[in-house]
């Protein structure tokens, strides 16, 4: 959904964006050249490698500053480099494909790993520290609350029977444990292994906290007229996305004593997207992992209209 991110994104020359997950450059690239030399953007990604692959994808662009940090810092990255507001953001949420198709990061459900799962592999969490710990109840709740798992229960308690007998060493290790929960499922991937691995990724780099964080900063940094453009792959990213932009679209209201309600609180964004955008079947058909993709966007209202309290 790269063209049609571009151009909810609204570039303009001259202006101040923000790719928060720069991942191999993609949309960044896009957006630089949108820009045509007259504006300035900053790419974040907490992943080395990323930033790595990025930095000499975009080293044609003198515009375009690739830094290493995590998007739930956005104010501190903004402060570090003297940008006071920005007219746009773009985050693509998730996992990227070059995390999942590196084995050794331990993302994959296909190919045996380590137990890492961590974007930033400097980060001390990783998913064999968060399994070596955790309580079956803790566990179930990660399983429901962050993959969707049906059950839950059963299969975090098939995961910690592996660990305390000595057989979570590796990704194909949890893979396993999952499939030996489902005795009834005779052959091929269960989904149920897909949504565990995501669960646990997730909760491992703090995926929806640090989402939270960087929208809630883009809106206070956004200019007037400035948009945020989203991309979630999974419905809890797209509940958060959803909340943020809600709470800032809708005005709030107090009820008087005497039954008379009074508005409080104006509306600072208006969103662009009533429904979340999909992928056409043509680009699922070329990248089967779009499928899930779903994108939102808001637009900053003007200061005429927005914060103010009645």
């Amino acid at each position: 959904m790269l063209q049609e991110a571009v151009a909810l994104l609204k570039v303009r020359p001259g202006g101040f964006y923000v790719d928060a997950t720069v991942g191999a450059g993609g949309h960044a690239a896009a957006i630089a050249e949108q820009l045509d030399g007259q504006g300035h953007l900053l790419a974040l990604d907490r992943d080395p490698f990323a930033v790595s692959l990025a930095a000499k994808r975009l080293e044609n662009f003198p515009n375009v500053r690739v830094m290493r940090g995590n998007y739930r810092e956005l104010e501190r990255w903004l402060d570090m480099i003297g940008w006071t507001g920005i007219d746009g953001l773009l985050i693509d949420a998730g996992v990227s494909s070059m995390q999942i198709d590196t084995p050794d990061r331990g993302f994959s459900v296909q190919a045996d790993g380590p137990l890492d799962m961590r974007m930033d592999p400097d980060q001390p969490m990783s998913a064999r520290h968060l399994l070596a710990g955790i309580s079956e109840t803790s566990l179930e709740k990660i399983l429901r609350d962050f993959g969707d798992v049906k059950m839950a229960k059963r299969i975090a308690r098939r995961i910690l029977h592996a660990r305390d007998h000595g057989h979570l060493a590796s990704t194909g290790d949890l893979a396993r444990a999952v499939r030996e929960a489902l005795p009834f499922v005779s052959s091929g991937v269960p989904d149920e292994v897909r949504q565990v691995f995501q669960a646990i990724r997730i909760a491992v780099n703090d995926e929806l906290g640090a989402l939270e964080a960087c929208l809630e900063s883009a809106v206070s940094r956004l200019k007037p007229g400035g948009r945020i453009v989203a991309i979630a792959f999974h419905s809890g990213e797209d509940r958060v996305i959803k909340r943020i932009f809600r709470k800032y679209a809708r005005p709030r209201v107090e009820r008087e004593p005497d039954g008379r309600t009074r508005r409080v609180w104006h509306p600072i964004l208006r969103e662009i997207t009533d429904s979340p955008l999909r992928p056409s079947s043509d680009e699922v058909s070329v990248n089967p992992r779009s499928a899930s993709a779903r994108m939102r966007a808001a637009e900053k209202l003007p200061e005429t209209q927005g914060e103010n309290r009645s």
